[in-house]
């Protein structure tokens, strides 16, 4: 088992703070619970610290597939000056939110690799944030007919599914967002890899 960069008792009252803060100005009412999380591997997310809200407004943080949500788990990174590798570690979640997306991805994965198989096309996925490609990759590591790469930078980085042996794709200019052909875009990431180079257990 690996042992935990971060830890509730260590970052928890800083969470706690700026979001009491935060909340405050914004007239934001929701709860919320910062505890540890148990190491596992091989899971699709393994945080080490977890804040779960509740409360009145939990609605308004779901709202356009959880931008809140994920603006404020990004903020509270920013907050702590976390290197944007171990953005992984820490995740913001209401009613198992992060559940039904990643097996919502896991599904959206499977589909885009039977598509390719059938048709021998590459399968781009809109822009999603660095933790979603790792699920998508994870999720087709042990497909032997296609393989899975990100493609471009910052905001506009995605996944593209391919053929087993076919090259891959150029990189677009820089300054210019990858085509889109699926559904599923989501924030900005940083690093993520593909299957056939395990990657490892946090992103």
């Amino acid at each position: 088992m690996t042992e935990q960069k971060y830890s509730a008792a260590a970052i928890g009252p800083r969470i706690d703070g700026f979001l009491r803060s935060l909340f405050g100005t914004a007239g934001i009412e929701a709860n919320y619970e910062i505890r540890d999380v148990e190491s596992a591997d091989d899971d699709f997310e393994t945080p080490d610290v977890v804040v779960k809200f509740s409360g009145p407004d939990v609605d308004l943080l779901l709202s356009n597939k959880a931008e809140l949500l994920l603006a404020l788990e990004h903020i509270t990174m920013e907050m702590l000056r976390m290197p944007s590798e171990d953005h992984s570690r820490i995740s913001f979640d209401a009613n198992d939110y992060r559940l039904l997306r990643i097996e919502e991805l896991r599904v959206s994965a499977t589909t885009a690799a039977e598509k390719v198989r059938r048709t021998g096309v590459p399968f781009r996925f809109n822009p999603m944030n660095s933790r979603e490609r790792r699920v998508i990759h994870l999720a087709l590591r042990a497909d032997t007919g296609v393989r899975s790469e990100s493609l471009g930078s910052g905001p506009s980085r995605q996944v593209v599914v391919y053929p087993a042996g076919m090259a891959s794709l150029p990189e677009p200019p820089r300054g210019m967002p990858p085509p889109r052909n699926s559904r599923g875009p989501g924030r900005g990431g940083d690093r993520d890899r593909g299957p056939g180079r395990r990657p490892p257990r946090r992103h």
